[in-house]
């Protein structure tokens, strides 16, 4: 078979796919029956709310526009559902369509009134008592008028490049009482994004009035002298794929990704969201000055972007409507902590965030910056904090003159700029940062130190999930693992030198890097399961990711299935395998756990015989993880922790209460206890472990003896 009939033939299986759009749609429903649930706290479904609002954002920007640029350039191909592009975007259109109503309107009829119920009231200017309104007006004049630019278009003053996501003031004004016979005349007022979105009203304890019916309310101050005709409030949201340069042109990397953030103010509006109350002349005038092809065009009822409910989230007034507090546990001893590298010479340790603190990983590079028998500090960077402590302690690291290289990945979606200016203040520090491999993601996350001790030199590694991420560890579930263990540390070192020299692939003992190795390994091992399972012995395959897309894995489970192979999956996200086809998919269950902590860690275990294999691992199981992106997949060996991961396994697949099962048809059921059997929250259970853990540690006294090096016993 050629490989062209061969893609033909993967292309007429809609039957065995689901399409991946209409998954990720499906996805974000589920985010938003946590708004719907009346079991939730207030302020948890508020944060849903604008968490499903940013989500939907970004899935136009990206997916959306990138089908929108497929059709422009005449691609027709169908993916591995059967749809082509135009299909596929018809599709989205009418689902996006009917989500974006049920989230206003559940905004509207439910949270709205709901938060107004408890004494937090978010209001248009209009629906103010006239004693309120002094105050705003004053606001109005002290605050907002000097930073606004309200805009004229006509030949002399063109449409605005306005900022994607920004919210804006279109105006239809009556002609010229000169030209009675002219068409009305455009303007626009840029709503300011540094303001904040809801202002307190003067006067009034937690009573917010938008910003943008702030603004709405001066226009005759706007345009003095004019008559308007009509008015909405509208926002754009634009391409936001960066379209980088990867075989060079002179240029070097950092400022093409600086030029290409700069870019997207002009890049092509894909969705526009406007007022439902404004006139078809409005909408009509509007839509005529954005280039390219029509965007999406979507009738709001109620407030634009709710994602205005991130600015309510802390207010006092709703502590008594939040899911209790959890506090991250430290689940090491004092002493330990204290010294990081004494203790990781004598045990691997695996740490679970956010139940446990990420605070050992901060103290780990923290340590490794002060100490001076550390020589070198290697790490990969992926989205750090706007405020990252792991950033100023490379930085001081390498001002203290430690041999610092940081591989910072540029490109990481939406993070761009932060990244820029982290890459700045390093290089300024003195540490080497590399941009990572044209045309491959850096997304690997890493850490490696190389310290001299009595013996020689010994590396300590940190592998993780996640980022290297202080607030975001706080949110969503990752696992790492700190270690000294010299296959490890050998085959990190191996890693940073392929990504920083020119090295061939390295050959590894306990990691697997992508786009190397990985694909291939994970298939071998789905393989290996398929033939133990042929030859009658028993073959289990369990994998918990974000999202789960690779046809050539999904094939590979498949025919897994099919020799008697047992396979759970828990996906949050996108899941294009079907379950439970018959003949193809009977033995493979799909799980999606969706709650107050973003499902993050990705964790793969395969059975093996017996000789049970575990591995963590920054990759999903998606192309462009394992194609276009550096990634690594570490194997767990230690007894303490592959227990611990079994466990965390295990508890994922019991969930009964925020679990919801994939059936043949694309359909997601909630997972309910059975007749006799307790309730079961696996975000519960694994917090419950970290607390006593950490309680069982505290029951030991305390002692101030540092704990001993194994070259010091």
């Amino acid at each position: 078979m050629t490989p062209k009939s061969k893609a033909r033939r993967k292309a007429q299986d809609p039957e065995i796919f689901f399409n991946r759009e209409l998954s990720w749609l499906s996805f974000n429903s589920r985010v938003l029956e946590e708004v719907e649930e009346a079991a939730t706290p207030l302020a948890e479904r508020a944060k849903f709310m604008a968490i499903v609002t940013n989500n939907l954002d970004e899935f136009f920007m990206v997916r959306v526009a990138s089908l929108k640029n497929a059709i422009a350039e005449g691609d027709q191909s169908p993916d591995s559902a059967g749809l082509s592009p135009a299909q596929q975007l018809a599709v989205v259109k009418e689902m996006a369509a009917l989500q974006l109503k049920r989230l206003h309107e559940l905004s509207e009829r439910d949270i709205l009134p709901s938060l107004e119920g408890v004494g937090i009231r978010i209001l248009d200017f209009d629906n103010l008592d006239a004693s309120l309104r002094a105050g705003v007006n004053r606001f109005f004049k002290d605050e907002v008028l000097p930073v606004l630019t309200p805009l004229g278009i006509d030949a002399a003053r063109p449409f605005p490049m306005l900022p994607s996501l920004s919210i804006n003031l279109a105006v239809l004004f009556e002609p010229d009482k000169d030209k009675p016979d002219d068409e009305p005349r455009l303007g626009v007022v840029p709503v300011p994004a540094a303001l904040p979105r809801l202002v307190r009203v003067p006067g009034a304890d937690s009573t917010y009035v938008r910003l943008e019916t702030v603004v709405l309310s001066q226009l005759a101050t706007l345009f003095p002298g004019q008559a308007v005709r009509d008015v909405a409030a509208f926002r754009v949201l634009r391409d936001a794929e960066l379209d980088i340069d990867d075989e060079g042109g002179g240029d070097d990397f950092l400022s093409q990704v600086e030029d290409e953030v700069r870019g997207r103010r002009r890049s092509q509006v894909v969705r526009l969201d406007i007022d439902a109350k404004a006139t078809e002349a409005l909408l009509t005038q509007l839509v005529s000055r954005f280039p390219g092809a029509e965007p999406l065009i979507y009738r709001i009822q109620g407030p634009l972007d709710l994602r205005l409910f991130f600015q309510i989230l802390d207010l006092p007034i709703l502590d008594s409507f939040r899911d209790p507090r959890q506090r991250a546990q430290s689940t090491l001893l004092p002493a330990e902590s204290a010294d990081l590298f004494a203790l990781l010479s004598r045990r691997d340790v695996l740490l679970h965030h956010p139940y446990e603190s990420f605070e050992t990983v901060l103290d780990f590079v923290k340590q490794a910056a002060a100490d001076p028998q550390v020589l070198a500090i290697k790490q990969t960077l992926y989205r750090p904090a706007s405020d990252s402590e792991v950033v100023k302690a490379l930085v001081a690291a390498a001002e203290g003159g430690k041999q610092v290289t940081v591989v910072v990945e540029l490109t990481a979606r939406f993070d761009e700029a932060s990244n820029i200016r982290w890459a700045r203040r390093l290089e300024d520090a003195g540490a080497h940062v590399i941009y990572g491999i044209r045309g491959l993601k850096t997304h690997a996350k890493a850490t490696l130190v190389v310290r001299r001790e009595p013996q020689g030199i010994r590396r300590y590694v940190h592998l993780s999930t996640g980022n290297y991420n202080e607030k975001t560890a706080k949110l969503y579930t990752d696992l790492g693992l700190l270690s000294s263990d010299d296959a490890l540390g050998r085959d990190l070192s191996a890693f940073f030198n392929a990504i920083t020299g020119f090295s061939d692939p390295p050959s590894m003992q306990r990691l697997t890097m992508a786009p190397m190795a990985l694909r291939i390994r994970i298939l071998s091992m789905i393989d290996r399961e398929r033939r133990r399972a042929e030859e009658g012995q028993p073959g289990l395959i369990r994998a918990k990711m974000n999202a789960l897309v690779d046809e050539d894995i999904i094939r590979a489970l498949y025919a897994a299935s099919k020799a008697g192979v047992k396979i759970k999956l828990n996906v949050r996200g996108i899941c294009c395998l079907r379950p439970g086809l018959k003949g193809v998919s009977e033995n493979i269950e799909v799980v999606s756990i969706i709650d107050r902590y973003l499902e993050h860690s990705r964790i793969y275990h395969f059975w093996n015989g017996g000789d049970e294999e575990h591995y963590i691992a920054s990759a999903d199981w998606m192309p462009r993880n394992l194609d276009r992106r550096i990634e690594l997949m570490t194997h767990i060996t230690s007894k303490e922790a592959v227990e611990r991961l079994s466990m965390i396994l295990d508890s994922f697949f019991d969930d009964n209460q925020k679990a919801r099962v994939l059936d043949a048809d694309g359909n997601y059921h909630r997972r309910r206890p059975g007749k006799g059997e307790e309730a079961f929250r696996v975000q519960t259970r694994l917090y419950e472990d970290a607390k006593n853990r950490a309680d069982k540690l505290r029951a030991v006294p305390l002692t101030l003896e540092p704990i001993k090096r194994d070259s010091q016993s």
